[in-house]
């Protein structure tokens, strides 16, 4: 009976800390960083182009052009990600875009909010690219969750951003 009394309280400890999580971290925060052989012009320019997003992006079925302005800010489309047997559909606005330097994206996938801030930079005619993410949720069981797998978003943007280089330097 003591037994099952200390698992118990260690399970109920477990919980309360998980269930904590969400009340202390609001939002998860990570950098990632590529640097590209390539010049700054033509890397912003393949960055940003919506339809290259298939070539870095193995997941990505489909791109639809929700609304298009001609400074790119404010622009929105619907993404369609297939992993495996689950199709998810996230929308992607463009919150900024300032060429060659910067370009703000936010996602909507369900009860993930993400913004993707890119910073581009040029030394020595290589260009870097480094990914400032931010990742929260309307739903508190998924805030609670985030901050536990802030190590498989990162390494899934690194992913993405290595992709990126791969189909670049080709």
């Amino acid at each position: 009976m003591k037994r099952i009394k200390i698992i118990l309280g260690i399970i109920s400890v477990i919980v309360l800390v998980f269930f904590a999580t969400g009340s202390f971290i609001k939002e998860t925060n990570y950098t990632v960083q590529i640097q590209i052989n390539k010049p700054i012009a033509q890397v912003f320019d393949a960055f940003t182009t919506i339809e290259n997003k298939k070539q870095w992006i193995p997941e990505l079925k489909s791109v639809e052009v929700v609304n298009e302005n001609i400074g790119k800010t404010g622009s929105e489309y619907q993404l369609m990600i297939q992993n495996q047997d689950q199709k998810m559909l996230i929308s992607e606005k463009i919150m900024a875009y300032v060429p060659n330097k910067k370009v703000t994206l936010f996602h909507n996938a369900e009860n993930m909010l993400k913004t993707n801030d890119y910073v581009f930079s040029e030394s020595n005619g290589l260009t870097n690219i480094t990914l400032q993410a931010t990742c929260s949720s309307d739903s508190y069981l998924m805030s609670c969750l985030f901050p536990y797998f802030k190590g498989t978003f990162k390494n899934q943007d690194l992913s993405y951003l290595t992709n990126f280089k791969a189909f670049l330097e080709q």
